[in-house]
């Protein structure tokens, strides 16, 4: 039974277009008091009071057999640090998946580990995750793993990027805070997330508030014309301006027009 979920948090479908059901993710963590700020607050928590999607998170601990909860052990092989253990999550795993067969019909649920071995999330892993209507993540943590989980269990693995942190709870809100803002209700305006640095493949163009000039420093006159269109185009060769300055490599699979990579080419011409 997914009774033994320790924890449950009730939030919204964001922004792709109208979803039939509502979203369901589960989480596997050996600390699930880590995820109690980061969901009660800003978007996620707006989407929590909109009651459109659920969020468990459930103790790997409660999976396992011992009057401790020994959830870990030493490594074959010898080596320093300890190793998740299959059992406590593939029985996790099972339980979750039983209960979504029997009480919703639902036959296949993906399964994502989050390890530094994974491929690399980004904006478009985030579209293809906010898509499904069932997600399980398993937050790995000390040394990584049985090797088991990932190769008879995960159906992908993700990694939020080079880097090494002290367990997947961390990935795990990145991965859930990116999906929930992608979901239908969950900004204030569905403009908001496709402007957004990396929908599109490129860097967001400059933003500006109130007042008109800060310290001598003033706001683009073309921002004041009341011209929409001028605007919008001015805000396009930004992006296109600011993701060659920072991230050329995003250029190359960026959604540009014919007439935009050639005036990038020309701009580049000695």
């Amino acid at each position: 039974m997914i009774a033994k979920c320790s924890y449950l948090f009730t939030f919204t479908p964001p922004l792709l277009s109208a979803r039939m059901t509502s979203m369901q993710i589960h989480i596997l963590s050996l600390f699930p008091p880590m995820f109690e700020g980061p969901f009660d607050n800003s978007i996620i928590k707006r989407a929590i009071d909109n009651k459109l999607v659920t969020i468990h998170i459930h103790n790997i601990r409660d999976y396992t057999h011992d009057k401790h909860g020994t959830a870990d052990d030493s490594p074959y092989g010898g080596g320093a640090g300890m190793v998740l253990k299959a059992g406590p999550v593939f029985e996790a795993v099972e339980a979750i998946k039983l209960e979504l067969l029997e009480k919703g019909g639902v036959a296949e649920v993906p399964v994502v580990l989050l390890t530094p071995q994974g491929r690399v999330f980004s904006q478009q892993v985030a579209l293809e995750l906010a898509k499904l209507n069932h997600l399980i993540l398993i937050c790995g943590h000390y040394e990584g793993v049985d090797e088991r989980v990932r190769e008879y269990l995960a159906t992908d693995e993700i990694s939020i990027g080079d880097f090494v942190l002290s367990g997947g709870e961390l990935a795990a809100m990145v991965v859930v805070d990116a999906m929930v803002r992608l979901l239908p209700g969950a900004l204030g305006s569905e403009d908001s997330a496709a402007d957004d640095s990396h929908s599109n493949g490129l860097l967001e163009y400059p933003q500006y508030t109130r007042p008109e000039v800060f310290r001598e420093w003033a706001v683009p006159e073309i921002l004041l014309s009341g011209n929409h269109a001028q605007v919008d185009r001015w805000r396009r060769e930004q992006s296109i301006l600011r993701t060659r300055q920072r991230r050329p490599e995003l250029l190359d699979k960026a959604d540009l027009t014919p007439e935009e990579r050639a005036k990038l080419t020309s701009d580049q011409s000695p």
